[in-house]
C-alpha cells in the first residue's frame, strides 16, 4: 500500500471547513426573512456551514412538513402550526422553545400616513376608499389569522370581511399596500418596519388577539451536529441583536 502523499495531506489541512460543511435546511415563517437571512449569513460566515432557508406562510410549511419536505429545522408564526408538527412526532423532544415575539399592525400606502382610529369603522371604511384591505390568509396563515382575531375583538370584521383580499403570505400582504393596490393592511410590526414605502398608522391591542410567539424546534429528519448548532445559534446574543433591530421581541 502507498503511502499518503504530503501534498494531498497539506490540501487537506488547507481546506477543513469546507470538507466539513453540512448544509442546514430551515422552514421559516415569511415574516422572518429580513432577520433571520442576515443571522444566516453571519451563521455560515463563523462554522462555514451553508443555511438554506424556504419561507412561506406558517400553515403551508407545516403541511410540506407532514408530508415529509426534508426541513431540518421549523421556525413558525405561530404555536398551533408547531403543535401539528410536533403532534406528527416530527419535533426532536426537548428542542422546541419560543423565540420571538411580535406586535400586529395596520399599516397604510405612503410614508408619514395619518394615524387611524381603530375604534370608528367609518374611519377605517374612510381610508380604504375604493381599495381592498390587505391581508395574510386568515385560515392557514398566522397573520391573517391574528387579524381577523384582532378585526373580530375590535367590532371590525363585519364592516370590512367583503372588502378583504388575501394572500399566501404576510410578505405578500405587506407588497400589496407597497404597491398601492390596497390602501390598508394587517401586517407585523417588523414587516412594517423592514418597508418604507408604507406607515404604521395603527397598532392593534395584544388584548385583541392571540399573543404572537414563533416556536422553534429541530425536526427529527435533522442528521447532522450544524443543524442543532443552528438552532443553538438563534438564542444567542448576536442572534438576538439582529432580530430586535428588526422589531422583534427576543426577551431576555
Amino acid at each position: 500500500m502507498k503511502p499518503i502523499s504530503k501534498t494531498l495531506i497539506a490540501i487537506v489541512a488547507l481546506f477543513p471547513a469546507e470538507l466539513r460543511a453540512e448544509e442546514v435546511t430551515v422552514y421559516a415563517a415569511a415574516s422572518l426573512q429580513t432577520a433571520l437571512d442576515q443571522v444566516a449569513q453571519v451563521f455560515t460566515a463563523e462554522t462555514g456551514h451553508p443555511v438554506v432557508i424556504s419561507y412561506a406562510g406558517s400553515g403551508a410549511l407545516a403541511k410540506q412538513i407532514l408530508n415529509g419536505a426534508p426541513a431540518d429545522i421549523f421556525l413558525s408564526a405561530a404555536p398551533e402550526w408547531m403543535d401539528a408538527v410536533e403532534a406528527g412526532q416530527l419535533v426532536v423532544p426537548g428542542t422546541r422553545s419560543d423565540l420571538w415575539g411580535n406586535d400586529l399592525v395596520l399599516i397604510a400606502h405612503g410614508a408619514d400616513q395619518p394615524a387611524v382610529d381603530l375604534s370608528k369603522p367609518e374611519d377605517v371604511l374612510g381610508r380604504l376608499g375604493d381599495r381592498p384591505l390587505s391581508m395574510a390568509l386568515i385560515e392557514a396563515v398566522p397573520a391573517g389569522s391574528y387579524g381577523k382575531a384582532a378585526l373580530d375583538h375590535l367590532g371590525l370584521w363585519e364592516t370590512v370581511k367583503d372588502r378583504v383580499v388575501q394572500s399566501d403570505n404576510v410578505r405578500a400582504a405587506l407588497n400589496f399596500v407597497v404597491l398601492g393596490e390596497s390602501r390598508l393592511g394587517i401586517v407585523y410590526a417588523t414587516d412594517a418596519h423592514a418597508s418604507p414605502e408604507v406607515s404604521v398608522v395603527a397598532t392593534f391591542p395584544e388584548t385583541s388577539h392571540p399573543p404572537i410567539l414563533y416556536p422553534a424546534a429541530l425536526l427529527t429528519g435533522a442528521k447532522d451536529e450544524a443543524d442543532g448548532a443552528f438552532l443553538t445559534y438563534l438564542s444567542s446574543p448576536a442572534a438576538k441583536a439582529l432580530f430586535a433591530a428588526q422589531g422583534f421581541k427576543t426577551g431576555g
